[in-house]
């Protein structure tokens, strides 16, 4: 396994990491954690809106053993309401610093490595929120913080105005639109990026092509078909769909989702095929949709 510094601070990342939000059960989550493990995957990823709480209490569990070993991360905004119909946005200070003690209790830790604010909009009480973290920062209860925002403007201010040390963010071939102006930006003011979605919920692995973020079939099959003439040896299409992602100095680590320990050991053979010879990747630049995003600029 590979590591990286993420953004300025003293969290060191593995390449690929793994997220949890797919995790239902101990059951489920057991063999893959401990096959992340196993390769050297350091960075856990879950957030308290997954499972209503559920999927932290899983995770927590699952690394207790190795916390001192690990970097854990979740995030916190989506307030859960007390029936359980669905989740409101709540970016508010007072939410967040009692949010993050249920964290806390259901992660099994008394401190979070990175606190995440899971979403956010120009609109929000920005100054108010980034209190909220410096003050959890400053109290010992997290080490670091960052967003998890696509939105231009979010970015933008966060960047300027707080000292987060990560922004994650959906990036793939098949979602190119960080490279317009996001990913440029966050390395150039030290601000590490956790890629998700890095093999497109499995069109850039192995599964048969379908419609994807407005792509057409024909589309994705193209991407598919140019990826599977560019294999040799052992390569798989996801392995180098992963190394297209990684080839940004922004980017610190790839978080992905597993469904068995199998097919986390598979991807995590990526490592082994990047950086991408500089033809390969230009050729994919060149050959795969780029759009831009319309809204939130």
């Amino acid at each position: 396994m590979e590591y990286k510094q993420l953004g300025n601070s003293a969290l060191n990342v593995s390449r690929l990491s793994l997220g949890g939000m797919s995790f239902h059960t101990e059951e489920q989550a057991r063999p893959i954690i401990h096959e992340a493990l196993d390769l050297g995957i350091n960075y856990f990823d879950t957030a308290d809106l997954y499972d209503k709480g559920e999927n932290e209490r899983i995770i927590g569990k699952l690394l207790k053993e190795q916390r001192q070993h690990i970097i854990l991360a979740t995030k916190v905004g989506n307030q859960w309401r007390e029936d359980g119909s669905g989740w409101d946005w709540n970016p508010s200070k007072t939410y967040i610093k009692a949010a993050v003690k249920e964290s806390l209790k259901r992660l099994q830790t008394d401190y979070i490595d990175l606190y995440q604010l899971h979403g956010g909009t120009i609109d929000d009480p920005i100054d108010e929120t980034i209190e909220a973290f410096e003050e959890l920062r400053q109290e010992g209860w997290i080490r670091a913080y960052g967003i998890s925002s696509i939105r231009h403007n979010v970015i933008r201010e966060y960047v300027q105005r707080s000292k987060i040390i990560s922004n994650m963010m959906q990036y793939s071939l098949f979602d190119r639109r960080p490279e317009e102006f996001a990913l440029d930006h966050l390395a150039n003011h030290s601000v590490g990026v956790l890629v998700r979605g890095g093999i497109a919920k499995g069109l850039l692995a192995n599964k048969a092509a379908r419609a994807y973020l407005g792509h057409e079939i024909s589309v994705v099959k193209e991407v598919q078909d140019l990826l599977d003439g560019q294999l040799s040896g052992e390569q798989q299409r996801g392995h180098l769909a992963l190394a297209y992602c990684w080839q940004h100095p922004a980017v610190a680590s790839i978080v992905i989702g597993a469904s068995s320990a199998e097919q986390l050991r598979q991807n995590a053979e990526a490592i082994k095929h990047q950086p991408l010879d500089l033809r390969l990747y230009q050729e994919l630049q060149a050959n795969t949709p780029r759009w831009q995003y319309e809204k939130h600029r």
